[in-house]
């Protein structure tokens, strides 16, 4: 009697636990959520809950099918692309119920959206509402969704709508097969295709060899590939626009002198690199990678062959890669650009508050 009772006692609060907001764990690609065992719960219930066969559940805690589950057992439920979304896509009898990262000392949204299969900075700050570059530790961050049944699953009320504009932003790699024969893949093929056209007209005279002195005209011809060739190179490099617009330093160099001001400065000297970004060429907003600084400092980067300097926010650090070997940090091509580079990589000296 008195373990009936006790059971009675429990249920409640084990029902109430599973309520609680659902926190990622592991790392991509065995991303998992832990779940508490209920009175009467198995296999089969808890992947009803969780939209998941049985069958992965057990191995995946290394456990056996048959042998069951145990009244306030913790296992892990993992996170596949059957349960797991983050493009909002689902179907018509699921719904989408957030999952949650909580973020840790020293993390930004740079690392926290690649740890999560490389999700897009940007929709990872328009599913959290956040408009600056920084979080505050312990803060929750919506980092995909589980796909429960509305019908079948006791977690359907944790549903959330996901906006319209969000969902076209991630989703690239998982919808794959819908999503590349419907966007422009079939038109590069035919661009390519034309190519060639264009290129026959110029054999004709190469062809037509009657006299000594068309010789000089096959000349010029093969002189502007290599010209065309060095501007291709240029924009894959993000360089396309060496003389953008002037913006004196950048947006974040008012920022820079307040967080200066009054604060210990760290200088270094080093190699910086580049990577590849859209912001910064119309507003003057530049980015960088660092490991020393916090995320949100701001960066005071000189060229000391041009004497030029810009501001670049740390938005987080650089991942530990063979790529960053040796580099001090690394900016955006918009910040390069107005430091009057061409280069991938580049002698500076930096300072910033501690």
């Amino acid at each position: 009697m008195k373990r009936i009772l006790i059971l009675l006692f429990l249920v409640p609060f084990v029902v109430s636990a599973q309520n609680k907001p659902l926190i990622i764990e592991g790392t991509a690609p065995n991303l998992y959520l832990t779940h508490t065992v209920a009175s009467k719960e198995n296999y089969y219930s808890v992947g009803r809950m969780y939209n998941i066969s049985p069958k992965e559940i057990a191995p995946f805690n290394k456990m056996e099918l048959e042998k069951g589950l145990s009244l306030g057992q913790v296992i892990k439920v993992p996170l596949s692309a059957v349960n797991f979304s983050q493009d909002a896509a689902v179907a018509a009898d699921e719904v989408l119920v957030p999952v949650y990262h909580i973020v840790k000392e020293k993390e930004g949204l740079y690392r926290i959206a690649t740890n999560y299969n490389k999700l897009p900075v940007e929709t990872l700050k328009q599913w959290n509402n956040i408009k600056d570059e920084s979080v505050n530790n312990g803060t929750k961050l919506i980092v995909g969704y589980l796909k429960v049944k509305k019908e079948l699953s006791s977690l359907s009320g944790m549903a959330k709508p996901v906006a319209p504009a969000t969902a076209g932003t991630v989703p690239a790699k998982d919808n794959a097969p819908k999503t590349i024969p419907v966007k422009e893949t079939p038109k590069p093929e035919v661009s390519n295709e034309t190519l060639p056209v264009v290129k026959k007209p110029e054999v004709k005279p190469v062809v037509v060899k009657k006299e000594d002195k068309p010789v000089a005209e096959p000349t010029p011809v093969k002189r502007d590939p290599p010209a065309v060739v060095k501007q291709e190179e240029k924009t894959e490099m993000g360089d396309d626009v060496p003389k953008a617009k002037n913006f004196k330093g950048g947006f974040f160099k008012s920022m820079y002198n307040d967080q200066s001001r009054g604060a210990d400065i760290a200088n270094e000297t080093g190699t910086a690199a580049i990577f590849k970004s859209t912001s910064g060429w119309e507003d003057g907003k530049y980015y960088c990678l660092h490991n020393a600084a916090a995320p949100g400092t701001i960066i005071k980067i000189t060229n000391p062959a041009t004497g030029r300097s810009v501001y670049a926010k740390v938005l987080d650090a650089m991942p530990d890669i063979k790529q960053n070997t040796g580099v001090l940090i690394r900016i955006s091509n918009a910040a390069s650009a107005e430091l009057g580079l061409d280069e991938n990589k580049f002698d500076c000296t930096l300072s910033y508050s501690k």
